[in-house]
Formats: C-alpha cells, sequence, structure tokens
C-alpha cells in the first residue's frame, strides 16, 4: 500500500509545531505525515470487525481465508457476505458474534441504510452515529475510519489507550489521563488532531491504522502495548552521539491524585466501543470495537 499524505499535512506540521514543542519535537524525529491509501469503506470495516479482540497474526489468517472462501479472488461484496452460509464463516474461523457483525454490515449497505457516498457532505459526529448503528462498530472503530479511509483531520479517539499512553508519557504525568483530561489536553491541537494522534502512536513505536502493512508478520507487530507506570523525570543523561532525549514537562494535570486509567464501556451485547489500536490501514489492531 502505497503511503499518502493529505491535503493538509504540511499545514497541519506546521500548526501542531508551533502549538506544542513537545509534539514538535516528535514531528523532527519521526519526519513527514504519511498513511496509507485506503478507499475501499466496506472493506476496511469488516476488517476492522474481524481484528477486534484477536492477536494480529490470526486475526489476518481468518481475514485472509474471509477473502479466499466467501469472495473468491476479490473482497466480497455485501451480496456475497449474506450469501455466504454459517458452515463456511466458521470455517473461515469466525466467532457466531462476528458471523452476526458482518452480515449486519453487509444488510446495512445492501439495503442503503448505511451509504458511503453521503460521507463527503456529513459532519464527523453524523457519520459516526450512522456508522454506530451497525452491530459490532462502535465509536472507536467508527473513528479509526475516519480518521483512515476518510482522512478527516480533526479526530482525537480519547479513548484509545495507545494516545492516553503517550500523552503521559511525553508530558510527564502522573499517570495517563482519562478520556475527559485528554479531550480538554488536546484542544491545543485543534484543528489537526488526527495527525497529533498519529504522531503519539509513533512516539510509542506504533504501527497506525492507516499504514499497516497487511501481511501477518506486520499485523503481530502491531499489538498494543500494556499500560505503562508513571515515570519520574531522570536526571539529564551525559552527551552521547546519540539522538538527543524528547523535552520532557510536567502537566498541569500531573497535579492531580492519581487515578486507574478510565474504563471503558460495553455496548448492548456487542463488543466495547473502544480500543486500542491497531486497524486496517496502520494504526494499532483493534482488540475491541
Amino acid at each position: 500500500m502505497r503511503p499518502h499524505s493529505p491535503p493538509y499535512a504540511s499545514d497541519a506540521v506546521l500548526h501542531l509545531k508551533r502549538a506544542d514543542p513537545i509534539l514538535g519535537a516528535i514531528i523532527d524525529r519521526v519526519g513527514p505525515y504519511s498513511v496509507a491509501r485506503r478507499r475501499d469503506r466496506f472493506q476496511a470495516l469488516i476488517r476492522a470487525i474481524i481484528f477486534q479482540q484477536l492477536a494480529g497474526r490470526a486475526a489476518q489468517t481468518i481475514f485472509d481465508r474471509f477473502v479466499v472462501q466467501v469472495g473468491g479472488r476479490k473482497f466480497p461484496t455485501p451480496a456475497q457476505v449474506l450469501a455466504a452460509t454459517d458452515e463456511v464463516l466458521r470455517q473461515v474461523g469466525l466467532s457466531r458474534g462476528k458471523m452476526t457483525y458482518v452480515r449486519d454490515l453487509a444488510l446495512h449497505v445492501s439495503e442503503g441504510r448505511l451509504n458511503f457516498n453521503r460521507f463527503a457532505k456529513m459532519e464527523d459526529e453524523a457519520i459516526i452515529a450512522d456508522l454506530t448503528r451497525v452491530r459490532g462498530v462502535g465509536r472507536w472503530t467508527a473513528e479509526m475510519f475516519l480518521m483512515f479511509n476518510l482522512y478527516r483531520p480533526d479526530v482525537l479517539p480519547v479513548d484509545d489507550l495507545g494516545v492516553r499512553n503517550a500523552v503521559g508519557r511525553l508530558y510527564a504525568m502522573a499517570s495517563a489521563p482519562r478520556p475527559k483530561e485528554l479531550r480538554e489536553f488536546g484542544e491545543r491541537w485543534r484543528p489537526y488532531r488526527t495527525v497529533a494522534a498519529w504522531y503519539l502512536w509513533r512516539s510509542l513505536e506504533a504501527v497506525t491504522p492507516a499504514e499497516a502493512d497487511p501481511s501477518p508478520a506486520a499485523a503481530t507487530a502491531r499489538q498494543p502495548r500494556p499500560a505503562e507506570k508513571a515515570r519520574k523525570i531522570a536526571q539529564p543523561a551525559a552527551k552521547s552521539p546519540a539522538k538527543p532525549a524528547l523535552p520532557v514537562i510536567k502537566s498541569r494535570l500531573a497535579a492531580k491524585p492519581a487515578a486507574p486509567p478510565a474504563r471503558v464501556k460495553s455496548a448492548r451485547s456487542a463488543p466495547l466501543k473502544s480500543a486500542v489500536p491497531p486497524y486496517p490501514n496502520g494504526a494499532p489492531i483493534p482488540r475491541s470495537r
């Protein structure tokens, strides 16, 4: 998948470097904002559902089987998904829940209740509301879709553990910020919060939902990291030819009593609404929706 820089990439980088010197240091080290170009909406959502709550290699294997056994040489159409029997989907490796989810998505698309052609004229929150009517698609999955399929520039996935952990580490907070705290903290990055989130993932050396290599080996490398313990600011290291350490400052949030990271609530009988990336295109793989 060839890298792609959205039209707003240069403006976003300039804005973020002016607004946030700490993130600016990350930008200098990581380089230009570039994500994989993926345009197939139905395929992206099917992949996101299949990858929920699975290790990367196992999820990739199931996804590959799904494409071959349901679609043949090409990715299956909604009609082909609806025509697939329980036996075929079980042989692919889908759980009963995921069978329901992929069929519900295919039904929404085939009946026109989910019309991807309308998204260009819709606001972000309206698209999230549209997508989350599908069983198995939660807010986090919808946000990844906005960021890496529709290339919306100002989406901040506040429930994403990778983004929260990166902020807690880079800004020397006592613990990873809660979603509400991260939403307030991220106001400095408007109107390019999508780009800020991408650089935060990269600061953890995590692959992001938009540029992931679809190979099994690459998928395995995209597993989310466990929450890190709070770190004290280290003493300056002796001069070395290696790259300089990233600047670290204390956040106003660090003064708050340490609190455990917010737990993600579940929705109906479906999977959780948020998770740590990645996702089809090269960010964290969905461990839940």
